[in-house]
């Protein structure tokens, strides 16, 4: 007798794979997180083994037990066993260590080292479930309103030459305010048309006071509130781009006032990283290396600058900026060093292929370049200065005349070619930035609500179950073992993909349980209906799988478009709904159509069966 109901040795095979992979990558969720404590060197401060033995040595002192102590990505990560500990912890090393260490509070997930082997990660959860980090930004933005009104003068005063329009004097005034004077009153006129013409953000004031012809350029408050709302909307657009990189699904990017952006950011293990992402403002520079002079000698036009042991003699001109680069990608040289592939493409470019084509043979450096704001006390008055920090991060002799894509290399490890290909891509900060507030956050709906998420999830399986069960007997056995496979596939597809996992995501793993046993429903009636017309166990099943096949992929497509519409179209939470319908689809299709056919045809499909255990 030839058996239609069984699976060839090679697909029973690949399911076993597929649900034990399934087990590996899910069950992470279970081990929990422990607090911890990741410090991270600033500047050019690095973390190696002197740190560890100061840090152990100020914990032991001080009588604070941790549970492991290890570097990570080129920084230390400290384990606790309570957020007690972690917290005294915190402020004790902050104050050993000053401020050449940046400390964060996180939270790191306590997988056993097996699992992490296979890359095997739990899932994050989001502000709502677990709470997050908090950042408050403060925006410079009336230094670049200076930046651009002295960049406007400049354009003025070679407007007036290509016009033919003679003037004595053009200066920037304290109040923001230009100041253009004029030989007579013909040339003062023909500059009030123009100017009026072309640059309609001024309120002109003409002047012919004591036989002076003058015109005063007031820029108008809405101008300046425009120009103010307009950087607020550079640098927001620039966050959410730098956010999307960090992989944070769900983050929040708003104004919180005139000056100030609120971001959080839901589920973040690594709050040091996200800090250096967001509040960073770095560039590249391009110069050439000056070797024609002593770098121990002053030379106008040139700055020394230390790199590797040495010092280099560094010409002032920039013959590439970082908003020339329109790609950059994180990657090796042909040594197997870490570098960063660029790509230009924003302008400039010419500058710099005719500067390389003329100086084959000599040096070219990198410069890697961080505004920050310094708060100065003046006599017991704390100002914000802006300040920069600026090191060469490679030195490399011209071969050729660079093309549009090229490496940068030199760089000190992995992290930090990823760090600065990052910053390159998600775009310059078009103001300097200081991070005022830092916040951890604890979950917003209460741990009321989300224990409610985690019981409608398990009431939901436990209702489906049983009355998969008791009304279709083995085959609703079967079915519970399908829901729980999809569980299973659901979880590690989620945890694979560093989804993170918010409370609408858990109504999509609720309506996912229900969605899971559907299409068990819709073959198991077609078995029944089979049955009851004649048909043999054997052909009432192979009929029943097959022939509900369409039906069900039908009903599943059409679900997965309308999720992925909400998807496409919807807010944080519709996407976090979303996402997790959309894999719950895909997963449920896998456990209700393949695994529970596996389960069917080894209990029933090698045997003479005559009866089928479905409830009638």
């Amino acid at each position: 007798m030839t058996h239609t109901n069984h699976y060839p040795l090679w697909k029973n095979a690949l399911l076993i794979i597929v649900v034990i992979f399934a087990f590996i990558y899910a069950i992470p969720n279970l081990y929990g997180e422990d607090p911890a404590i990741q410090i991270s060197g600033t500047d050019s401060i690095k973390i190696d083994n002197t740190t560890l033995q100061q840090v152990a040595n100020t914990l032991t002192s001080n009588h604070i037990a941790t549970k492991e102590e290890k570097f990570q990505n080129n920084n230390l990560l400290i384990r606790f066993s309570d957020t007690d500990t972690q917290l005294k912890a915190k402020d004790i090393l902050k104050a050993a260590l000053g401020d050449h260490y940046t400390i964060a509070l996180n939270l790191v997930p306590s997988t056993p080292a097996w699992l992490q082997a296979f890359g095997a990660t739990p899932m994050k959860l989001g502000l709502d479930l677990r709470g997050g980090i908090h950042f408050t930004l403060d925006v410079d933005a009336d230094s670049v309103i200076t930046q651009r009104l002295q960049g406007m003068q400049h354009s003025i005063s070679d407007g007036l030459r290509e016009q033919d329009i003679r003037y004595i004097a053009i200066n920037k005034q304290d109040d923001n305010s230009l100041w253009i004077a004029f030989r007579d009153e013909q040339a003062m006129s023909d500059a009030r048309a123009y100017l009026s013409n072309h640059y309609r953000e001024f309120q002109i004031i003409p002047s012919t006071a004591n036989n002076r012809y003058t015109l005063t350029l007031k820029i108008t408050p809405q101008s300046i509130n425009d120009m103010r709302q307009m950087i607020m909307d550079q640098t927001m657009t620039t966050l959410r781009n730098r956010v999307n990189e960090l992989g944070i699904s769900e983050a929040t990017v708003q104004q919180a006032g005139e000056n100030r952006i609120a971001v959080e950011m839901p589920g973040v293990l690594d709050s040091a990283r996200a800090k250096q992402i967001l509040g960073g403002t770095a560039t590249v520079e391009f110069r050439m290396v000056d070797i024609d002079h002593d770098p121990r000698t002053p030379v106008v036009g040139s700055t020394p600058y230390p790199y590797e042991g040495s010092t280099y003699l560094l010409k002032n001109q920039v013959i590439l900026s970082g908003s020339s680069i329109t790609d950059a990608q994180a990657s090796t040289d042909d040594s197997g060093r870490p570098a960063v592939s660029i790509t230009l493409g924003g302008g400039g470019e010419a500058l710099f292929q005719r500067t390389t084509a003329m100086n084959i043979g000599k040096p070219m450096s990198i410069v890697y370049v961080e505004p920050k704001l310094t708060e100065v006390n003046d006599h017991g008055h704390i100002t914000k200065v802006n300040t920069k920090t600026e090191r060469i991060i490679s030195v490399a002799t011209i071969r050729s005349a660079l093309p549009n894509t090229f490496q940068i290399t030199g760089l000190g490890n992995a992290q930090e070619s990823q760090n600065l290909a990052l910053l390159l891509r998600a775009g310059a900060l078009p103001a300097t930035m200081n991070i005022v507030e830092e916040r951890t956050l604890g979950p917003k709906l209460g741990m009321e609500n989300i224990d409610k998420g985690v019981l409608s999830i398990k009431v939901g399986m436990a209702i489906v179950i049983l009355f998969m069960a008791l009304y279709y007997r083995v085959f609703g056995l079967i079915a519970d073992i399908g829901i729980f496979c999809n569980m299973l596939l659901l979880v590690a597809l989620l945890s694979a993909l560093g989804m993170t996992l918010t409370l609408p995501g858990l109504a999509g793993i609720v309506l996912t349980v229900g969605m899971a046993v559907d299409a068990n429903v819709l073959i198991f009636e077609r078995i029944r209906e089979e049955l009851r017309n004649g048909a043999s166990a054997q052909g009432a099943i192979l009929a029943g799988y097959e022939r509900a096949f369409t039906t069900i992929v039908d009903a599943n497509v059409s679900t997965l478009i309308v999720a992925l519409v909400l998807f496409g179209i919807g807010s944080g939470p519709i996407k976090g709904f979303a996402v997790t319908l959309s894999a719950g689809i895909l997963t449920s299709m896998i456990s209700s159509i393949a695994i529970t056919r596996a389960l069917v045809n080894w209990i029933y499909g090698r045997k003479g069966v005559k009866k089928l255990s479905i409830g009638i």
